[in-house]
């Protein structure tokens, strides 16, 4: 048994046998093998297969599959890709305690031999590499560098498999096509691919939601964005009353310490007038003692009058004295008469100026207590703005959804323009297309072009040229409803000049082309069998026909074979319901989904300008509300201010008139004190103590209302006025009457806030710090995004082109295997949405009638035989490609008719006994006869019973000499 080399290399010898205990060699064979299965096949064996295709024949239950189950087993292969038993033991010949299995592989600078001893007791098995124990892994690993893959189907197909291959999904047959025939890299990179996708989409799922979070929070900041800055609003009253209450103790000081140095001036002042009296008085003194100094000499003499003399003195003196007093009297009651009188002028001005600023304010009080009560007003203009802030708070969260809607449309549409982009100058893209993937078809298309004049009748190029989709996201649909055998198939008016043409470029020019002839009566204006109207309630718009023009013989056509015409287009509705319109209307119809980009762009616009609209209109109504409320806050608070103004006011004139009624009654009192205190020696003694208590007291009250200022600004005691005190200070009122008012003012503002807390600022305040943060984690997301957007990119390029070219060989052997069987056949790669890689497939599409349409190949809607002849001819148009070393296909055959097994035959015999291809063994039970056989092929017929000679006795000569004389003697 030969297997052949991706280097076109093969082994020589495959010997293989099971008996008590030994199983031989097995060589020239590079691709997965199987074990021995049965109770009734050999105890020794050798298979000698040959380099290309080895065709083993024999009645069933000779062993045929047994060698299948050694070459899987012997390289490593599971149990469960034969089918037959789950334990290794099972396969091995009943009554035998282990079986042994040798594979020779050839490989370029020495064979590989492995050997396998499998142990029925307890299922396990002993491993030898080139005469060296090792373990399972290490065969593996040998197995895969020589890209044999005994679990893919399409190098490895045993019998109880073959079924199954039909029943491969699209995504599991292009793996395993992929592994098979694919280079080294390509699976690789498609499984690299993936696991991109899955990223790219978890990166996207964390975008999204990263992006919607941050809306939310940035829309939850502007709701509460007006409330923060009215509490800073309200704050800044707030700062300025405190202020206030901070300076007024520091004014009341000011002026008590004002009232302590007019006292201290007055001390003085009286100081400077005794001094006066006194220097008035000096002169007399002298001269009493000059006259006492001139009677010194006589003063014997006048000794006698001494005494009255100084009687009389004392009595002057006293005179004197009391003389003094009297006019100090006058003087203090002069000076304290003038002060009284001209604190009696400023106390009538001030009582004046009172009483004008009363009246005023009286007269403004009238004016804004004529004007109704505006707190109703008020009340109205907040339900208003809470109404208004509602409504913009949920136009917002809609702007914000539609604004999201869009982004993800606009992606969507990006991605579509791209690829339009990537399909610009449509007709030499085309052309480029049908060269690259169908040259006998772009030959023929440039000899049209040069002898359109042999023709009598219209003809048009491939179709594929001709067809023009109206709009660039339909034209997906139009190539997965019409086969791409037609797409590049000529079209003709007549008959005789199709015949006349595939003469000249079939016959003549030996080109590979289709061509069709049209209906001769024209069907490219038949009406659908339903009007649209009827189905539009499941989402359908249109019918394919619409969606692309065509010259009428090309139409036509479609119109009879395709029935473009009666297929309806539906939208994402549709896709929703699909079930409803299957079941319900029984219609047969291709769904064909429009995302509608553009429109669905232009209404998200539309409704988002609508929204901006009625959010600026809201903006412009909640600011005149704001305007209207701080004007009646601002009116209601300007008639208490004035109440509030109007009865301080009255307060001080009543307070100043008492103190004036108080100073006249203080004047008589003190006058008639001092009459007392003149009648007594003591007087001037209590004066001095008067107004040293005087004195005392505000020295006294000037330190307690220091100490209560500093108390007020937490100022230590010894701590003199901070500077950014002094300057707020220096900004406010200087007097106690403008501090009051200014404070009610400020405290009639700040109560028009309310219902703010301090916690919204925080709350405010700490979101903005998340929405930093949620920026910038977006937009580390974003550039990773970006570059997995790149990485899958390059990696789809590595990936992609080569797959298109892989899929496009593939499918052109494919579709010449079924054109000789005078059927169509076609392969392609599948899938609904580019950027999901894990959903790319190949698909297989046949036709054994004339009268019906390419089908997808499935277990249902083909025969057995059918799908058998499919699997086959895909086989064999990988074989062509030979990347893998041998490929086993165990009894396909079963099911066929005659006809089809004689064709597949052909082809298997053609395909696999060419020089350049791998390995092939091809097991059947059972052969036609008059085949047509090559020289490259190895025949191993396999026979089993109880007088079969053993391996070693068998002469193969001499069976060749006897059947050669019994067949001479007949």
């Amino acid at each position: 048994m030969s297997f052949l080399l991706s280097e076109a290399s093969f082994l020589h010898y495959f010997f293989f046998g099971v008996s008590g205990g030994q199983l031989d060699k097995l060589a020239h064979l590079c691709c997965k093998t199987s074990t021995l299965y049965s109770d009734r096949t050999y105890d020794y064996s050798v298979v000698y297969p040959g380099p290309n295709l080895n065709m083993i024949v024999g009645a069933n239950g000779t062993g045929k599959s047994s060698i299948v189950c050694a070459i899987c087993l012997g390289l490593a292969g599971k149990t469960a890709i034969l089918g037959r038993g789950d334990k290794v033991g099972l396969y091995v010949k009943r009554g035998c305690h282990k079986g042994c299995i040798e594979i020779v592989l050839y490989k370029t600078g020495g064979n590989l031999v492995i050997n396998r001893e499998i142990h029925v007791e307890n299922n396990q098995s002993l491993w030898m590499l080139n005469g060296r124990h090792c373990n399972q892994k290490t065969v593996e690993e040998e197995v895969k560098a020589l890209r044999i893959q005994v679990s893919n189907l399409c190098q490895f197909l045993p019998q109880e498999k073959v079924g199954e291959f039909a029943k491969m999904s699209k995504i599991e047959l292009l793996e395993a096509t992929e592994k098979s025939v694919g280079p080294p890299e390509m699976y690789e990179y498609h499984c690299e691919l993936k696991n991109f996708r899955n990223r790219e989409r978890e990166l996207e799922n964390i975008v999204k939601e990263k992006a919607s979070f941050l809306e939310k929070a940035k829309l939850r900041n502007e709701r509460n964005k007006h409330d923060v800055n009215r509490y800073y609003e309200k704050k800044r009253h707030l700062d300025v009353i405190e202020l206030l209450e901070k300076k007024k103790p520091w004014v009341e000081y000011e002026t008590t310490r004002k009232d302590l140095e007019e006292v201290k001036k007055e001390r003085d002042e009286a100081k400077r007038q005794l001094s006066s009296l006194k220097q008035a008085q000096t002169p007399m003194l002298r001269k009493i003692q000059q006259i006492e100094n001139q009677l010194k000499p006589t003063e014997a003499q006048i000794k006698a009058k001494t005494a009255a003399i100084k009687e009389a003195s004392l009595k002057c003196k006293q005179k004197q004295d009391q003389l003094d007093r009297k006019h100090k009297e006058i003087e203090d009651i002069k000076q304290t008469l003038r002060l009284k009188q001209m604190e009696e002028e400023d106390h009538q001005k001030r009582i004046s100026n009172t009483r004008r600023t009363i009246e005023d304010l009286k007269a403004e009080l009238a004016k804004v207590s004529d004007q109704p009560d505006v707190t109703p007003q008020i009340n109205t203009v907040n339900m208003e703005l809470r109404r208004i802030q509602e409504t913009r708070a949920k136009l917002e969260g809609e702007k914000s959804d539609l604004r999201r809607e869009r982004d993800n449309i606009f992606a969507e549409s990006k991605r579509l323009e791209k690829k339009l982009n990537d399909m610009n100058n449509m007709m030499n893209a085309k052309e480029e297309k049908l060269r690259g993937r169908h040259r006998d078809t772009h030959a023929a298309l440039q000899w049209l072009r040069k002898n359109r004049d042999l023709f009598g009748g219209n003809v048009h190029e491939p179709m594929m040229l001709v067809i023009n989709v109206k709009d660039h996201r339909f034209a997906k649909y139009v190539e997965n409803h019409i086969s791409f055998h037609d797409l590049r198939a000529f079209v003709f008016q007549k008959k005789d000049d199709m015949e006349r043409f595939m003469t000249e470029v079939r016959d003549k020019l030996n080109l590979k082309v289709n061509s069709i002839s049209a209906p001769e009566e024209s069907c490219s204006k038949r009406a659908p069998s339903r009007n649209i109207e009827s189905i539009r309630r499941f989402g359908f718009f249109t019918y394919l026909r619409e969606m692309f023009d065509a010259p009428d013989e090309v139409m036509s056509y479609l119109c009879q074979q395709y029935k473009v015409h009666d297929v309806p287009v539906g939208n994402e509705q549709t896709k929703a319901m699909i079930r409803t319109v299957l079941s319900g209307e029984s219609l047969t119809v291709n769904l064909l989904c429009d995302q509608e980009c553009e429109s669905k762009l232009r209404d998200i616009d539309e409704r988002m300008e609508a929204l901006q609209k009625e959010i600026v209109a809201l903006d412009r109504r909640d600011n005149e509300l704001l305007a209207q409320k701080k004007k009646l806050s601002e009116q209601k608070g300007k008639k208490r201010q004035l109440e509030q103004k109007i009865s301080t006011k009255q307060d001080r004139a009543k307070l100043t008139m008492e103190k004036v009624y108080l100073a006249l009654e203080t004047v008589g009192l003190t006058a008639e004190k001092t009459k007392l205190e003149n009648d007594c020696k003591e007087g001037a003694s209590e004066l001095r103590t008067t107004d040293v208590g005087r004195k005392v007291q505000l020295h006294e009250q000037c330190k307690g209302l220091l100490k209560r200022a500093k108390t007020i600004c937490r100022m230590q005691s010894d701590e003199s006025l901070p500077e950014d005190l002094r300057n707020a200070f220096s900004k406010l009122p200087d007097t106690l009457d403008e501090i009051d008012a200014m404070l009610n003012e400020e405290r009639s503002r700040a109560e028009c806030f309310t219902g703010l807390s301090e916690n919204v600022v925080e709350e405010y305040n700490r979101r903005e710090q998340e929405i930093k943060h949620l920026e910038k984690e977006l937009e580390d997301k974003t550039n990773a995004l970006n570059a997995y957007r790149q990485n899958i990119s390059e990696a789809k390029e590595r990936w992609l082109n080569p797959l298109k070219q892989l899929v496009e060989q593939i499918n052109s052997k494919f579709s010449d295997f079924f054109r000789t069987m005078q059927c169509a056949g076609e392969v392609d790669l599948h899938s609904e949405n580019e950027e999901e890689y894990d959903k790319y497939g190949i698909r297989i599409r046949v036709k054994f009638h004339s009268s019906t349409q390419l089908h997808e190949l499935t277990p249902y809607h083909q025969s057995g035989g059918e799908r058998s002849v499919s699997t086959m001819l895909y086989l064999m148009a990988l074989q062509e490609l030979n990347r893998c070393p041998f490929r086993v296909v165990d009894e396909i055959n079963q099911g066929m008719d005659p006809v089809n097994e004689r064709r597949v035959f052909d082809i298997v015999v053609r395909t696999a006994c060419k020089e350049t291809t791998s390995q092939y063994f091809f097991i059947t039970p059972k052969l036609l006869q008059n085949l047509q056989y090559a020289d490259e092929m190895t025949i191993l017929c396999v026979h089993n019973g109880p007088y079969m000679l053993p391996p070693n006795q068998w002469d193969e000569k001499a069976f060749i000499r006897r059947c050669l004389q019994r067949k001479a003697r007949a």
